[in-house]
């Protein structure tokens, strides 16, 4: 239910974002004022206002529909003409993931994004791995959309519903096109352009950029993060943790840790993490948590682990817990060594086992599988 009055009132958003860009297009491009716009709803001329306001609810909704995919597949295009390779292509939480050689459709998501591509960097040193284009692909593809719209709004002839239409889908993409091709930080989190340029720069970012794509892609193989080369990762500079891509590579060692059931050196390690939490992103830090949580839980500080996992954690970890294999290990931990339920704990193991072919990356879900055989020690 609460799934549906989400989809609910983003719906209604949409339609009151519509209902308004329609109606700044009737009042900026007609002789109607904004209050003989109002007054035509309770008169007789109530039906062309409201028949323009409709399309631009709907034109504002296809534009999205339209535009995020668009963007997203910019990326895909063009780093597959820098030589990266195709891995996951990800709309809303609809992802396409190749498998053996085959597309498959699958459920994820993540907070705060529309989608994402991800793609595997050529084999190349470093400072050959190109990063522009990758990036620059989403806003080159949403530029080619918006010119593709403008040429009939200027060459032909179009009547006023449509003109409103293509004008609501310029306005659209134009919005998207600034957000992402302005150098900014959204959410602490930089945007194509920020990306482009900082990556130029920044070899520990770009180092971190391609560690991700590297393990990402080798784990939804079904890798485990202990197999991969330990050069990988490796850091010789300060961490500025303000900077999610920095941020990342001691993220990822202090997870390969855990992987490897190292359980104190990866409580330590985590612990430092969430020391900087007020620097990091709070994707980052629900995600450290939820790992210093299960740490802690391991290695017997139960008292710590309650405190971290207070009622926003928790709500954290249920939402996500069946998109990803890692929050039924920690709720399998929850179960065994904080509500004393051994029954609990395993029936969260041999559902997930059951389940496993849903959950978008193998490796994971075959590493938290081998974890929670160890700490239910079956």
């Amino acid at each position: 239910m609460k799934t549906i009055l989400k989809l609910l009132a983003g719906l209604l958003i949409g339609i009151a974002a519509g209902f308004m860009i329609g109606a700044i297009f009737i009042v900026a491009f007609t002789d109607t004022t904004l209050s003989g716009f109002i007054a035509n709803l309770t008169t007789a001329d109530a039906a062309g206002s409201v028949t323009a306001a409709i399309v631009g609810m709907a034109s504002f909704l296809v534009s999205l529909a339209i535009l995020i995919p668009a963007h997203e597949a910019g990326h895909l295009v063009c780093g597959l003409l820098s030589g990266y390779r195709f891995v996951s292509f990800r709309i809303l939480n609809f992802t396409f993931i190749k498998i053996d050689g085959k597309i498959h459709v699958k459920r994820f998501s993540v907070a705060g994004t529309g989608g994402q591509c991800l793609l595997l960097p050529p084999e190349r040193p470093l400072n050959q791995i190109p990063t522009a284009w990758y990036n620059a692909g989403g806003v080159l593809a949403n530029l080619i959309l918006l010119l593709a719209a403008v040429w009939p709004m200027v060459c032909l002839d179009l009547n006023a519903l449509t003109f409103e239409a293509l004008a609501i889908f310029c306005l659209t993409d134009g919005i998207i096109i600034l957000m992402n091709g302005i150098p900014m930080k959204l959410g602490g989190i930089g945007n194509d352009a920020y990306n482009m340029l900082y990556l130029r720069h920044n070899p520990l970012s770009k180092q971190a950029l391609v560690l991700q794509l590297r393990t990402n892609a080798l784990i939804q193989d079904g890798m485990h993060p202990k197999d991969m080369p330990d050069d990988w990762f490796e850091w010789k500079t300060d961490i500025d943790y303000s900077n999610p891509l920095e941020v990342s590579i001691p993220l990822m060692y202090a997870s390969r840790l855990v992987d490897e059931m190292r359980w104190e050196e990866a409580y330590t390690k985590f612990a430092k993490l969430y020391g900087h939490k007020a620097d990091i992103i709070q994707l980052y830090v629900n995600e450290i948590a939820c790992e210093l949580a299960f740490c802690a839980m391991v290695t017997g500080r139960n008292d710590e682990a309650k405190r971290i996992i207070d009622p926003k954690l928790k709500k954290y970890i249920e939402t996500y817990r069946n998109v990803m294999s890692s929050k039924q290990r920690i709720l399998c931990a929850e179960a065994l060594y904080m509500d004393l339920d051994r029954q609990k704990a395993y029936d969260i193991y041999s559902s997930m086992k059951q389940s496993r072919d849903k959950y978008l990356l193998k490796g994971e879900v075959e590493s938290d599988l081998d974890i929670m055989e160890r700490i239910l020690d079956i």
